[in-house]
């Protein structure tokens, strides 16, 4: 078998998927050497230290070594120290072989191949591939202004208590944004969170933040009409991604490819209050990226089933006429991201895969 062919079906046995087109072979074979390749396909999601990948790929610690500084330094696989020793492990390619190439802010003729062949891939097969079956990956989390205080219902509902709960915060650059180039909406407005977040500090693909500048930013996505996105669980979060609809990976899921699964919408809902409405069209023109609000006589009316939760109309209304209720029907959240990543494996099929990848 071709290694990169390898290198695709390993990547594949990861939750976020890697399915089979033309497009994805010719990405790793931009990102990743034949020498990268023929070691990366010996690791694990799992971070290892340099004689374990080297042993297994059999060639020497220093030649294992020297390709995966090289990898984590491009960031298509990461690092983490531990007890004084880095180990280094394979990031799946959402969030990972896509995104951190892109943070530095891309303008290169690689970045704008690269940008061309992901375009290609989330319409071929990426897009529907990554989009739960039925569980996703990825859930909206409402603007915080948008819940009044008798209508919060978890912690894992309110934004801030991410910001408030991380012991690292860091930001960087919308992948999705720079690749896609569809709007103007702010691109350094990616929160990433712990671990991941060192890394990407320690590589130049991000910046460490206070938790006061985590806030900021959160404001800063709000104002600009951003969707904040999270992993969906409900134990904590790894990063939250602020997206457009015209851009983002996540969000495109729905509006462009159409898929019930793409993420999971937030546990509330807009209703409009028609006495208090003007028929501005704020709501419907500016701030719903799902264009579930429509005017009708005047009024705004919310296509329920087509509401994400999202709390952008809510904050933007200037006089107050809608607001976010709690649906009647919960969405269910896996209670941890281990619990959500096993789910998703389950329902597309590749537990068995993943977890010889693990046990290797």
């Amino acid at each position: 078998m071709d290694i990169y062919e390898r290198l695709r079906e390993v990547l594949d046995a990861h939750p976020s998927t890697a399915p089979k087109a033309k497009a994805i072979s010719e990405i790793l074979h931009i990102l990743f050497t034949p020498q990268e390749t023929a070691v990366a396909v010996f690791m694990s999601y799992k971070a290892k230290r340099p004689a374990i990948i080297a042993q297994k790929a059999g060639i020497t610690e220093d030649e294992a070594l020297r390709h995966l500084e090289t990898m984590a330094d491009k960031g298509i696989i990461f690092s983490r120290n531990k007890d004084g020793e880095k180990l280094y492990g394979l990031v799946p390619l959402i969030p990972g072989v896509f995104e951190f190439p892109f943070m530095k802010g891309g303008g290169t003729p690689m970045h704008e191949r690269l940008a061309q062949l992901w375009e290609e891939y989330h319409h071929e097969a990426l897009g529907a591939s990554f989009s739960g079956n039925p569980t996703p990956l990825m859930r909206v989390v409402a603007v915080e202004k948008s819940i009044t205080a008798k209508d919060r219902i978890h912690p894992y509902e309110e934004v801030k208590n991410f910001i408030n709960n991380a012991g690292y915060i860091a930001v960087t650059n919308c992948a999705c944004r720079v690749s896609v180039a569809g709007c103007d909406k702010p691109k350094e407005v990616c929160l990433i969170f712990e671990g991941m977040a060192e890394f990407l500090v320690e590589r130049g693909f991000a910046r460490s933040i206070s938790k006061e500048e985590g806030l900021r930013v959160l404001d800063l996505a709000e104002a600009a009409g951003l969707v904040h996105t999270s992993n969906n669980s409900t134990d904590k979060a790894n990063l939250i991604c602020n997206c457009c609809p015209c851009c983002c990976t996540v969000l495109r899921g729905r509006t462009q490819l159409q898929h019930p699964h793409a993420f999971e919408p937030s546990s509330f809902e807009a209703l409009v209050h028609s006495e208090k409405c003007t028929g501005c069209n704020i709501c419907t023109d500016e701030r719903c990226p799902m264009k579930a609000i429509e005017i009708i006589n005047d009024v705004a009316s919310v296509k329920t089933a087509e509401c994400i939760g999202c709390g952008l109309c809510v904050t933007a209304c200037p006089t107050g006429a809608i607001e976010l209720k709690v649906r009647k029907l919960l969405p269910a959240i896996p209670a941890t991201v281990t619990e959500m990543g096993v789910k998703v494996l389950q329902e597309k099929g590749r537990l068995d895969a993943f977890m010889k990848i693990m046990q290797d």
